[in-house]
């Protein structure tokens, strides 16, 4: 199958495009004071305000904050996009056939690229703006990827992207729904699709890969595992494969929940990264962040009920309020930190 090369073209479609969703928008929901920060000094001060913003969405995943100021999320159980004015914390449907995209971020050319689970057309690809769909990768050595999940854009068009496989959960809710057995299916993996290229697995060595995030001079590629306890890093080359794999700092949060899989509960997931280079990593704990050295240097109590939170973004005026998603809800803490300016994750 040829594969679309992501094209690096400085401008802002999704600025410009608009979808028959945008029409749809939700009454804007009160936000409700949920909890308090912990200073973090540098990061966030004390007692600032966490606050749910939205509930009620079935599932609430990857928020990323877009060169436009507003806000995206997907609904990945109904297979939708949602855009938020942080003015009014309306969200209104962007995209309302996604495929169920988890994580979505958005390329030089304000295209959105998502990693898409639906069983049968699991992929990587463009999903926004309108008539601008295109596949740019649904398979490794032509067996199709299990579960796609979170993915980061280079600079240079490349894509970092995770496939987690499926837990025992998901795998019965998926045979259900299909009505037979599942086959053969890839394992848990890290993969690197080059700009108009074929997909490269990096590593297939963790129990849960998810989350991901480029260090800010794009030199550094940051992993974690949901039944892991450290953040990895890897060294990126000029040609986009990594080297020097080493745990680069350790997560302390753990999960009451159990997916099945053994290991560390820390149920890490979505990663996001400030004009510091500090690292903040959704876990069971709240969101943890990290130093640019891979220090920790505490835990923003941040919790999703009934699960865990699963992503996060800054955005807002000047990328100084830090959202955060997870089981249907959509939180927002207002930050010292600025996030970082130079990609929309």
């Amino acid at each position: 199958m040829k594969l679309t090369a992501i094209v690096v073209v400085a401008s802002c479609v999704l600025c410009a495009q608009t979808t028959r969703g945008d029409a749809r928008a939700q009454a804007a929901q009160a936000a409700t004071a949920v909890g308090a920060a912990v200073e973090i000094p540098g990061v966030v001060r004390g007692g600032a305000p966490i606050e749910r913003i939205l509930t009620g969405f079935d599932g609430l995943d990857d928020p990323i904050g877009l060169t436009d100021g507003t806000l995206v999320f997907s609904e990945p159980n109904a297979r939708r996009l949602h855009r938020l004015n942080p003015a009014t914390n309306q969200a209104s449907v962007l995209v309302a056939e996604s495929n169920e995209s988890h994580g979505t971020t958005e390329d030089r050319s304000g295209r959105l690229i998502s990693a898409q689970a639906w069983e049968g057309s699991t992929r990587i690809g463009v999903i926004y703006p309108p008539g601008g769909q295109a596949v740019l990768a649904d398979n490794y050595e032509g067996r199709p990827f299990s579960r796609p999940n979170d993915l980061i854009v280079a600079r240079n068009g490349g894509v970092y992207f995770t496939d987690p496989g499926l837990t025992a959960q998901q795998a019965d809710a998926l045979v259900k729904r299909l009505g037979k057995p599942l086959g053969p299916r890839l394992p848990p993996a890290v993969y690197y699709l080059p700009p108009g290229g074929r997909p490269i697995r990096i590593d297939n060595t963790l129990i849960r890969p998810n989350g991901l995030q480029l260090s800010r001079d794009e030199k550094t590629l940051y992993l974690d595992d949901s039944n892991g306890a450290d953040v990895i890093a890897w060294d990126i080359q000029p040609d986009g494969l990594v080297r020097n794999r080493r745990a680069f700092g350790t997560l302390t949060g753990r999960s009451t929940r159990d997916n099945g899989l053994g290991g560390i509960k820390t149920f890490a997931d979505g990663m996001t990264i400030d004009n510091d280079g500090r690292l903040y990593v959704a876990t069971g704990g709240g969101v943890e962040v990290l130093s640019a050295e891979g220090r920790h240097l505490g835990t923003i109590p941040v919790k999703c009920p009934p699960a865990d939170c699963q992503n996060l973004a800054f955005s807002g005026p000047e990328k100084r309020t830090l959202y955060v998603g997870g089981a249907g809800s959509l939180y927002k803490v207002d930050m010292v930190a600025r996030g970082f300016t130079g990609r929309a994750k």
